[in-house]
């Protein structure tokens, strides 16, 4: 029996043993790393990337997204501070500097900066978006701006504080803002950084570190600049959390997104010495940190109690696989059918990335697929559902067809 085969009938085995997992309850997957990631270093990273937009380059960039208008624009973000856009055309020649928040941020710190933007479901009749960025010593702050007259150009002046948080340490900022098919604002919290999480914020839900926060953007309450959604986990339940927490016990989510068909939001939570993950975000889902690392007890080092934890769809080990996970897409573009509805994600230190498929709450398939040519600092989506790679050494980069999952 092939290895493939063996694996496909241990999950199956797997699931009619467990049977349906509760929505609140710890979640039974296999490691990815018995098999298949233990064969990282043989000959399947047979996907090619291709520079694309070869004339442009960036400097730091950490995120690529489009604005959702129908331009076929795409927005780079640099962790000095600034967004940069430019057609989305193979032989583009220029960028335009659409938003520069330098002189509000603190770029010091190497996991700080002006870190994510995310432009609002209606952005093409009401011009609103949203960036986080890192400031003073050191605090995180999200905000609403506005586009001014100019398509190209964002209106500085218009910036709408909606939150900031103080930072115990420079590390493990998170940074990650997306909106859901719900309309929401989803934004991404790391535990506050320093090493094993000394305050366990992870597992404290009267604060906003080592979460994932859910809010609405479109209206104002209890004296916040936007709205508790009465379906949040900690809704009036304030003795049980803070009302804006969706899910919590992460370590720092380096990239969320959601796929576009399913809505299933899709993590890259980054492990302290031992351990990367991907996780299936469910409202109300405790992710584990600091309780668990990956699927592995971390405090304490053994016999931890995993009652009503979310271990990950699948992990990764160090140092042979990398260091630090960087969480991609569900690709859904026209360009590579053969990769449609596969999770991709990669390593920012090994700069390896890997293809999941995953149905019918089974991992089907987790297989190295490429090597990118620089550290993966992001990935990103335009209007199409292609995906790209962005490379901390400032240059984008995307899949060419030769490659076939089997």
């Amino acid at each position: 029996m092939s290895q493939l085969r063996l694996f496909i009938l241990i999950l199956v085995v797997a699931s009619s043993v467990n049977g349906q997992n509760p929505p609140y309850g710890i979640e039974t997957r296999i490691s990815n790393t018995s098999f298949l990631l233990s064969t990282a270093g043989d000959t399947l990273a047979d996907m090619e990337l291709i520079r694309v937009f070869s004339d442009l380059n960036f400097s730091q960039p950490v995120y690529l997204i489009h604005s959702g208008d129908g331009t076929n624009r795409l927005f780079v973000v640099e962790k000095a501070g600034i967004i940069k856009v430019f057609n989305n055309q193979a032989d583009v020649t220029s960028v335009k500097v659409f938003l520069d928040v330098r002189d509000s941020v603190n770029a010091g710190p190497s996991e700080a900066g002006l870190l994510s933007v995310a432009f609002h479901p209606d952005y093409k009749s009401n011009g609103k978006f949203y960036v986080y960025y890192t400031f003073g010593s050191l605090f995180s702050r999200v905000s609403e701006l506005a586009v001014s007259t100019n398509p190209d150009s964002a209106d500085r002046a218009s910036e709408r504080i909606l939150f900031e948080i103080k930072q115990p340490y420079s590390n493990h900022n998170g940074g990650q803002l997306a909106f859901g098919p719900d309309g929401y604002l989803y934004i991404g919290l790391g535990d506050g950084g320093s090493a094993n999480d000394p305050k366990n914020n992870g597992q404290n839900t009267q604060t906003l570190l080592g979460a994932i926060l859910r809010i609405d953007i479109d209206s104002t309450d209890q004296n916040k600049a936007y709205r508790i959604p009465d379906t949040n986990p900690f809704f009036n339940r304030p003795e049980a959390g803070l009302p804006e927490i969706w899910a919590w016990g992460l370590r720092n989510p380096w990239r969320f997104s959601f796929d576009t068909v399913t809505g299933a939001l899709w993590a890259g939570d980054v492990g302290q010495g031992k351990w990367e993950e991907v996780d299936l975000i469910v409202g109300g889902n405790n992710y584990g940190w600091r309780i668990m690392e990956g699927m592995h007890c971390f405090d304490p080092p053994s016999g931890c109690d995993t009652s009503g934890l979310t271990i990950p769809v699948v992990e990764y080990a160090h140092p042979d696989d990398g260091f630090s996970i960087t969480g991609g897409f569900v690709y859904h573009g026209f360009k590579l059918p053969r990769l449609s509805g596969v999770y991709l994600y990669g390593d920012f230190v090994s700069m390896r990335i890997w293809g999941l498929k995953y149905t019918d709450g089974q991992v089907w398939e987790n297989k190295l697929i490429a090597t990118s040519p620089s550290k993966i600092s992001s990935f990103g989506q335009d209007e199409e559902g292609e995906v790209y790679v962005v490379g901390y050494d400032g240059k984008i980069y995307t899949f060419n067809d030769s490659y076939i999952l089997h």
